[in-house]
């Protein structure tokens, strides 16, 4: 039997949720897969970007997150881009996770999927929406820092 590499690689990125949320803490969570998910997300099948979490029955889901089917996938296996997958955490972090969601307006939304010791786990983050001037702040800040960028590059030749 091979030994498995140690290792953490990235997968997918939610960037979208950067721009639209400010990161209160992040949570590493395992998830609960079929096995045609799990060989689309080798060939990098995944999309982020709609994923959000929800608590139900004292458990956490992830929807909205897209995992497409691979050409190649089995007859006998039906399978459903949208699937709602579980999310597995510590108890006790579900549970503040949960108390924090419910009272203070935070909401979870996924950060990141990565490898980490042959599993998939998805990183989600507790978070605050940004209001609109936020985001026209941030994209200030990022036309600036190209302004910049492209002066330095001139200036260099």
């Amino acid at each position: 039997m091979a030994k498995q590499k140690d290792y953490t690689a990235r997968i997918a990125d939610n960037k979208k949720a950067g721009f639209n949320y400010f990161f209160e803490e992040r949570y590493e969570a395992g998830m609960v897969l079929e096995g045609w998910e799990v060989k689309a997300v080798r060939e990098g099948k995944v999309q982020l970007t709609d994923g959000y979490v929800v608590v139900r029955d004292g458990e956490l889901y992830l929807i909205g997150c897209q995992i497409n089917p691979l050409k190649s996938a089995s007859t006998h296996v039906n399978p459903e881009a949208q699937r709602t997958k579980k999310l597995l955490l510590n108890k006790a972090e579900i549970e503040r996770l949960i108390g924090k969601v419910e009272q203070k307006g935070y909401t979870l939304v996924p950060v990141n999927m990565h490898w980490k010791n042959g599993r998939i786990k998805c990183e989600i983050a507790l978070a605050k929406g940004k209001a609109e001037h936020d985001k026209r702040d941030v994209i200030k800040d990022r036309e600036g820092k190209r302004e910049v960028e492209r002066a330095m590059k001139g200036r260099n030749r």
